[in-house]
């Protein structure tokens, strides 16, 4: 997909689409998602078409993630909420496939049980040992 075909460059195009914009400006966008878990969810993206996390451009990391933290801050001031819930995915259960950030508020008993998918164990050390090395491997393109 390219952006002229992306849902969310669509909206970064015309702001006026946007009914519930919180935030804007050169780096990224701010709004209320249109399905909340709770009022005050706010999905961020950046303005520029990237479809995942590993795709954002270095220069645009600290920035990004930047304005991110302020309006996470602004979220649970803003809904008098005690915490929050911050998360993206990449390619799976990404709705649309431009990167996009949730931000939800959160309280105690607020019924979202942490993670939404079921957690597990690895089955010994040895197991998450190799998952581990993968990973670290994975990083370093030379071995």
């Amino acid at each position: 997909m390219n952006s002229s075909e992306c849902a969310f460059c669509a909206m970064v195009a015309d702001p006026g689409a946007v009914v519930h914009q919180v935030f804007r400006d050169e780096v990224a966008m701010a709004f209320l998602d249109h399905r909340p878990l709770f009022p005050g969810h706010l999905l961020v993206i950046p303005i520029a078409h990237v479809p995942t996390l590993p795709e954002l451009p270095a220069e645009l990391v600290g920035p990004f993630f930047e304005r991110v933290r302020q309006l996470t801050g602004a979220v649970e001031r803003g809904t008098g909420a005690r915490g929050s819930f911050v998360a993206m995915n990449n390619r799976i259960s990404q709705s649309v496939p431009h990167l996009h950030v949730h931000v939800v508020p959160r309280n105690p008993k607020d019924g979202l049980r942490g993670f939404f998918w079921p957690r597990t164990r690895y089955p010994d050390q040895d197991a998450a040992q190799r998952v581990a090395a993968a990973i670290r491997a994975a990083l370093d393109p030379a071995g």
